[in-house]
Protein backbone atom coordinates (compact mmCIF):
# COMPACT_ATOMS: atom_id res chain seq x y z
CA UNK A 1 0.00 0.00 0.00
CA UNK A 2 1.44 3.44 -0.93
CA UNK A 3 1.78 6.37 1.41
CA UNK A 4 1.70 10.03 0.57
CA UNK A 5 3.88 12.23 3.48
CA UNK A 6 4.40 15.93 2.85
CA UNK A 7 6.82 18.22 5.83
CA UNK A 8 7.79 21.60 5.64
CA UNK A 9 11.53 22.04 6.76
CA UNK A 10 13.64 25.37 7.04
CA UNK A 11 17.50 24.94 5.85
CA UNK A 12 19.40 25.74 8.96
CA UNK A 13 22.86 25.20 7.71
CA UNK A 14 24.95 28.89 8.02
CA UNK A 15 25.70 27.68 3.83
CA UNK A 16 22.83 26.91 2.79
CA UNK A 17 22.56 23.60 0.61
CA UNK A 18 25.94 23.79 -0.98
CA UNK A 19 27.30 20.59 -2.96
CA UNK A 20 28.51 18.44 0.59
CA UNK A 21 24.78 18.86 2.18
CA UNK A 22 23.08 18.55 -0.92
CA UNK A 23 24.87 15.15 -1.41
CA UNK A 24 24.18 14.30 1.95
CA UNK A 25 20.52 14.96 1.24
CA UNK A 26 20.50 12.85 -2.23
CA UNK A 27 22.23 9.92 -0.49
CA UNK A 28 19.68 9.29 2.24
CA UNK A 29 16.84 9.97 -0.15
CA UNK A 30 18.19 7.19 -2.48
CA UNK A 31 17.97 4.94 0.31
CA UNK A 32 14.07 4.98 0.23
CA UNK A 33 11.83 3.15 -2.32
CA UNK A 34 9.58 5.78 -2.22
CA UNK A 35 9.86 8.59 -4.78
CA UNK A 36 10.23 11.67 -3.17
CA UNK A 37 10.60 15.33 -4.09
CA UNK A 38 11.53 18.88 -2.92
CA UNK A 39 9.56 21.85 -3.99
CA UNK A 40 10.76 25.59 -3.10
CA UNK A 41 8.44 28.36 -4.67
CA UNK A 42 6.91 26.39 -6.68
CA UNK A 43 9.82 24.79 -7.98
CA UNK A 44 9.78 21.18 -8.18
CA UNK A 45 12.99 18.46 -8.20
CA UNK A 46 13.77 14.94 -7.61
CA UNK A 47 15.48 14.54 -4.69
CA UNK A 48 17.47 11.56 -5.31
CA UNK A 49 19.20 13.50 -8.11
CA UNK A 50 22.09 15.92 -7.11
CA UNK A 51 22.09 18.03 -10.49
CA UNK A 52 18.22 18.85 -9.12
CA UNK A 53 18.81 19.74 -5.41
CA UNK A 54 21.57 21.81 -6.45
CA UNK A 55 19.34 24.02 -8.68
CA UNK A 56 17.05 24.66 -5.34
CA UNK A 57 19.81 27.21 -4.45
CA UNK A 58 18.72 27.08 -1.07
CA UNK A 59 20.36 29.16 1.19
CA UNK A 60 19.62 28.98 5.21
CA UNK A 61 16.43 30.36 6.25
CA UNK A 62 14.81 28.53 2.65
CA UNK A 63 11.80 26.44 3.33
CA UNK A 64 11.22 23.28 1.38
CA UNK A 65 8.73 21.19 1.01
CA UNK A 66 9.39 17.35 0.89
CA UNK A 67 6.54 15.03 -0.60
CA UNK A 68 7.62 11.21 -0.61
CA UNK A 69 5.21 8.74 -2.22
CA UNK A 70 5.52 4.87 -1.71
CA UNK A 71 5.46 2.40 1.28
CA UNK A 72 8.40 4.06 3.28
CA UNK A 73 7.13 7.83 2.78
CA UNK A 74 6.68 8.55 6.27
CA UNK A 75 10.29 7.25 7.48
CA UNK A 76 11.77 8.79 4.05
CA UNK A 77 10.47 12.53 5.75
CA UNK A 78 11.56 11.88 9.35
CA UNK A 79 15.30 11.26 7.98
CA UNK A 80 15.20 14.19 5.39
CA UNK A 81 13.55 16.43 7.68
CA UNK A 82 16.26 15.37 10.69
CA UNK A 83 19.31 16.04 8.32
CA UNK A 84 17.86 18.94 7.01
CA UNK A 85 16.57 20.49 10.56
CA UNK A 86 19.87 19.13 12.14
CA UNK A 87 21.89 21.09 9.73
CA UNK A 88 23.39 18.24 7.99
CA UNK A 89 25.84 17.21 11.62
CA UNK A 90 27.35 13.98 10.76
CA UNK A 91 28.83 11.82 13.45
CA UNK A 92 31.44 13.85 15.11
CA UNK A 93 35.32 12.59 15.20
CA UNK A 94 37.83 14.13 17.32
CA UNK A 95 40.52 16.49 15.27
CA UNK A 96 43.73 17.08 16.58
Amino acid sequence: MSQRAIRIVVVRNEQGLHMRPADMFVQRAAQFESEITVSKEGHRINAKSIMDVLTLAAVKGTELEIEAVGSDAESALEELAKLVEGQFATDKTVEN
